[in-house]
This record gives structure tokens, sequence and C-alpha cells, in this order.
């Protein structure tokens, strides 16, 4: 039998170069974070952020959260970790994602997972200290087109609604159309009727897509102590104006952050930016609107309105009403680590890849830099679809290689002929470097006449090389056609799984041993890819 596998990162092939670099610890990057995510950092991460974590702000971050679940019916767990927050000796590991339409892509599910797991591994780590899983809820996004849809059989299905302001605040109407052809999808038993109701509970149920998405992920993650947090708050947001204003009126973050990108690009050339910081990295946010605050001369305003304001009107209107200004991707991180006794920032690729961008800037504002840790992927495989790799005789690594790739990489392998011409082209270049040591010893004009048959006669073994695996494909064509189905059916457009299907196409078939499985077999810790089989 096939076993479950992990594949690094690297090998996968669809992760950058920073994100590999960093997983592997390469030295260029050690400026760019705080400390790496082991489990021996934890101790100075927890001695740091105790240090400069007020217990002012511990009693206002919980009477936000008893307010923001007030209408939701709390578990013994979410309820008990809140009320801990109030202790000094409590600390929270962190997760955000968009209100993606009933999760999204998998992968939400992985974040959320993982983010659980390192809590549960550091309280046995370290007595004395209580650990609380968050997922921040990016209620004030506003790019609604990357969460009104998701992915299940193969079907895409798409909230059509116009879009505008801050996405947790939209109403939920119109999703009773989704609902209706969601529920049609799903096959019968009990794992299919809890989606069904989840989904008609959470948005059919709740009126703004912040409280049907916290709904949701309590449902899910509740009874693992999970606890929710919205930063569209005004209790909340008070905590950052002195941040806020060293953004708009002295450009802390795009000095920062400049400073920081240029360093990254100059480490490694091959280094692709995440985000760009702007001389002011807060939105507006109205009813209907959240829009970028700029400045012309000495006049601030709200970018496309007649909203405008001196330095010191809107200085004031900070002070009364901090609620309306929301920050962007460069200092959503800030804002989350000044309300949070967070240690560790547990992202995406993408994600960690601009956290990487802010060391420098949180320096600058005297708060901790947390740990950041690329959080698990995951490719599940049915038993079926094991089964069939197994007479395929695929390797998990294999089936990670883009499609030409795999083809040809499984052709040779399985081909009665060896198609490989590698040990023919080196008989050939021994011969010509015969060549070369006679042509240096007669006639030196003669090199280049060498160098080109050399060449020619190279370039015509790949040919014949090229032509023999194409004729080994049209032999082989049955075990092809299987490869390429099998790998069609665990990367969706050749694009990852976990970037693509909704996790509910397997809660439908595995229920809740979907997550105790993933709970049990991930490592946070571990820099891997998983590829693993649930047990139905």
């Amino acid at each position: 039998m096939m076993p479950d596998a992990c594949v690094s990162y690297r090998k996968t092939g669809y992760f950058s170069k920073l994100i590999c670099d960093y997983v592997e610890q390469e030295p260029v990057l050690k400026p760019f974070y705080n400390r790496f995510p082991e489990m021996g950092s934890f101790k100075e991460q927890l001695r740091e952020k105790q240090g400069s974590y007020s217990g002012d702000t511990r009693q206002v971050l919980a009477d936000a959260l008893e307010r923001q679940y007030a209408h939701t019916v709390m578990t013994a767990e979410t309820s008990s970790n809140i009320h801990a927050l109030r202790s000094e000796n409590t600390f929270t590991i962190t997760t955000g994602h968009q209100l993606n339409l009933f999760t999204g892509p998998s992968y939400f599910l992985y974040k959320i997972i993982t983010t659980l797991k390192l809590a549960r591994q550091l309280a046995s780590e370290y007595a004395g200290y209580h650990f609380v899983p968050v997922y921040w809820m990016a209620t004030e996004d506003h790019d609604f087109e990357e969460i009104n849809h998701f992915n299940v059989h193969g079907k895409n299905f798409c909230w059509n609604r116009s879009s505008g302001g801050a996405v947790g605040r939209f109403s939920t109407d119109g999703l009773d159309e989704v609902y209706r052809l969601f529920a049609a999808e799903l096959g019968p038993g009990a794992s299919s009727e809890f989606l069904k109701q989840l989904f008609e509970k959470a948005y059919l149920e709740h009126d703004n897509l912040a409280s049907a998405t916290r709904f949701l992920v309590n449902e899910l993650f509740g009874e693992y102590g999970l606890v929710i947090v919205d930063g569209d708050d005004r209790s909340l947001k008070e905590l950052f104006i002195p941040y806020a204003e060293n953004d708009i009126f002295r450009n802390v973050a795009y000095r920062s952050v400049s400073g920081t990108s240029e360093a990254l690009k100059e480490a490694d050339g091959n280094y692709n930016l995440q985000v760009n910081p702007r001389e002011i990295n807060l939105f507006y946010l109205d009813e209907g609107l959240r829009e970028r605050i700029g400045k012309a001369g000495d006049t601030y305003g709200v970018v496309d309105t007649d909203i405008t304001w001196s330095k010191e009107a809107l200085l004031q209107h900070l002070q009364e009403e901090p609620q309306k200004f929301s920050p962007n991707v460069i200092l959503r991180p800030l804002y989350q680590e000044v309300i949070l006794p967070n240690l560790c920032y547990i992202g995406g690729g993408g994600e960690i890849a601009y956290w990487l961008q802010l060391k420098g800037f949180f320096e600058e504002e005297k708060v901790p830099f947390p740990v950041l840790l690329v959080r698990n992927s995951v490719l599940l495989v049915s038993a079926k679809q094991r089964s069939k790799l197994e007479n395929l005789r695929i390797s998990p690594e294999a089936l990670f290689l883009k499609r030409d790739a795999f083809i040809n990489k499984k052709v040779r392998e399985i081909s009665d002929v060896d198609i490989d011409f590698t040990p023919q082209k080196k008989h050939l270049q021994e011969q010509f470097r015969e060549m070369y040591e006679l042509a240096e010893k007669t006639d030196k004009t003669f090199l280049n006449a060498v160098r080109a048959q050399e060449k020619k006669q190279l370039k015509g073994l790949d040919k014949l090389e090229k032509r023999l695996l194409k004729a080994q494909k049209r032999k082989l064509s049955d075990q092809v056609i299987r490869m390429t189905e099998i790998q069609n059916e665990l990367f969706p457009g050749q694009s990852l799984q976990e970037r693509t299907v909704n996790f509910s196409q397997f809660y439908e078939q595995y229920g809740k041993a979907l997550i105790s499985l993933l709970l049990d077999e991930l490592d946070p810790l571990k820099g891997d890819f998983y590829v693993l089989t649930p047990q139905a």
C-alpha cells in the first residue's frame, strides 16, 4: 500500500522560492523575521509579548469578544478561552482569512486546524500558560469577487450581487438561491444533511456576512475552543488610534516597509514582493463605502468621494470615530498584534511573504513581531484513488509534477525499452573530447567545426529521444489516459486541490472524522505538504 506521505514544499513546485527558502531557514532571510517556528522559539516570544501587552488591553479585548458573541451560542470551550484572555498568562495563536462563501477553498479548514493543533502542542510544552486559537475574520475586506463563490464536484456556486464597502456588512439577501442549488448537488446521508443545515442556518438565518461566517466557523470549530475575532469594532479600533496617527501624519509604515522591501529584493533577486506600501495605508469605512484615504497638499480626503479634512479635522475625527478607519494589508497585521496577546501568525505562502516585509515596521512601532508559520497544506486522496495510484505505481512526489513532466516520467518508468539517451550522449561527448584535443594540437580554427558537429549530433539524439518517447506514449496510451485522469481528479484544473475544492466535498464523504484525522495527522512545526487518505 502507498503510505500517507509528506512532500517538501520545494518539491511540489507550487510554492515560491521565498517561501521554500523560509521554511528551509536559508540564512539570507534571517534579518526579515524575529524567531523561526520551532518549539523552543516560543519561550522568548512569550517573554517578549508578556512584557509589552498590557492588562488593560486584555480587558478591552475580552469585553469586545463577549459583545461580538452576544448572538452566537458559545461553546463552553470558547467561553472559557475568552475568559482566560483576561489573565496575563494567556496568549493567542492566530490565523486570518477572508469571509469566503461557505469557507471557499478547503485550505480555509487547514489554516484553522493548523492553529488549533499548534495551540495544543504549546499547551503540552509550556505548563502554566494558556494558549487560545484565534480566527481573525477579514470583515473589512472589500474584494467581493474573491469570496463570492465556492466549488463542489467541479461545479461553481456563485453569489451574484452588487459589491461596495466592507464585505462583513453585506446583507445575506439572495443566498437562498445559492442554497437551493447547493442542496440539490449533495447526495443522501447524515453528513450531507448537516452541510445543508449548516449553510441554511448560517446564511439564511443571519442578516450579514460577518454574523453568518461567525456562526459557520463556530459550528465547525467551537468545540475546540476557537475564538473568532472581528476587527470591525469601535473599542478595538480605539486601541489602534496612536498607530493610525503615525501612519496618516508620519508615514511610518511607508518608510519602514519600503526600506525592508528593498533589502528583501537585494537579498535575492528572485524574491517577488507581495505588497507595496502607500504613504497612507488606511481606508475610510462607512455604509457601502471603503475607499483609500489620500493627501493632496495640506488637504486629506477619501479617494473618489467629496469627503475632505484639514489635518486638525482629520485628527479629531479619528479620535471621535476610530471605527471608520480601516487598515489595509500593510497595517492590518500591526492592528492584529496590537490588540491580541499573540505569539504566532499562521498563514499561506502569499501571506507569510508579505509579513516578511514588515519586521522593520514593527520594530519602529515597538510592537513584538510574531513567529511566522506557513500553514499545513493537504492533498486528500480517497481510498479508491489511492488504489489507482498504487496500481499505476505513482508516488506522491510524482503527482505534483506538471502534466507533461508527469506523463514523460511515468512513460519512461513503465516502458519496456530504455527511452533515456543520457548514456549515448555521454559516450558521444567522450568521443568529441578526443577531437577537441586533436584540434588543439593541429589547427585551432578546426575547433568551431568540432563544436558545431557536436551540437548537431547531440540535437539529433534529443530529437530521436523525443520521437521514441512519443511512440511509447502511443503504445502505452491506456496507461497515459489513466494517469492523466487520476491527476486531473486530484489537481482540478491543474491547480492544487486545496486551492480549488470546497471542504464540503470531503465532509460529505467523511463527516466529522475528516477534522479528527487532520487534527491527528498534521504537525504545524513540520513544513511539508501532507498527502492523506481519510477513512470513510
